[in-house]
């Protein structure tokens, strides 16, 4: 496995395999990898000849006051996953390696990217929608693949994706747990022991919601009602939203009906975490 910082180095490597009639996949992420992320190259790997894991920490999808500079990197440990993983390549590039000093050029969505996280983070998407096609344009690759945890930002990709004609397969992957059913993230770092304990509540609040669609309850502020009241129970909780929307156009629902996505934000401390799970009715 080699790692590079270099955008013409991965582009060479890529053009040499494409060569060889060799199928390119695509692993995007900010770094700090966890059995999460393992997930997604697995199946990359899987499914692909070679598969490029990006690993950087994308300055421009972070807001003002957002937690850019104390985000967890550990580059070392995330080669040892990568390599054990089956990857073959690391693109690990500087802040100045994807951004020109006069960079000006930036991707805007409408609609997806409202509700949910863009409510909060109303620069956010335009920051990752930017990274991703830049990625998309250096690797072009065959296949990419992305986690269900961010599902907003899935949906928000596979959009980009179907809009601007770009050539490749979207990939979800489904959300890792922890043993007590906690969302895998890098941010999980953040917790104190405290806060961890009390993070529970997400994973709580997700499984209630889903346990009473599964049971037949369709009234989506019923559903969300029980939600929020499993959180707002924990004192070092405080949401940003509890929400149920159409999974593909992140439209608001009353009704459980489609494909749908029940979604939060939290708070625990000063932490923000995100989960959420899909159902088809």
């Amino acid at each position: 496995m080699e790692i590079t910082g270099s955008i013409k180095e991965v582009r060479r490597q890529v053009k040499e395999w494409k060569k060889q009639g060799l199928s390119v996949g695509l692993v995007p992420t900010m770094g700090y990898l966890h059995e999460g992320h393992k997930s997604l190259i697995d199946r990359a790997v899987k499914e692909n000849d070679r598969v490029v894991v990006s690993d950087f920490v994308n300055p421009i999808q972070f807001g003002v006051n957002e937690d850019l500079s104390t985000y967890p990197r550990d580059i070392e440990a995330d080669k040892k996953l990568c390599e054990a993983a089956g990857a073959d390549l690391i693109f690990h590039p500087t802040p100045e390696e994807m951004y020109a000093a006069d960079f000006s050029t930036y991707v805007e969505m409408q609609k997806v990217s409202e509700g949910l996280c863009g409510k909060s983070r109303p620069t956010h998407f335009r920051g990752v929608c930017t990274v991703v096609n830049k990625l998309f344009n250096i690797v072009m690759p065959d296949r990419a693949y992305f986690g269900e945890k961010d599902a907003q930002q899935l949906a928000v990709i596979r959009r980009m994706v179907r809009d601007l004609n770009i050539d490749i397969d979207i990939v979800g992957c489904p959300i890792v747990r922890e043993s007590d059913g906690l969302a895998k993230s890098s941010r999980n770092t953040y917790l104190n022991e405290a806060e961890r304990k009390a993070a529970l509540v997400l994973s709580k609040a997700v499984f209630a919601g889903k346990k009473m669609m599964e049971e037949g309850e369709r009234d989506a502020e019923k559903i969300l009602s029980a939600m929020r009241g499993i959180i707002e129970a924990e004192p070092l909780a405080r949401i940003d939203y509890v929400e149920m929307v159409d999974a593909d156009s992140i439209a608001p629902l009353e009704r459980a009906e489609g494909r749908v996505l029940t979604a939060m934000a939290v708070y625990i401390g000063k932490t923000r975490l995100i989960d959420n799970f899909i159902m088809e009715i």
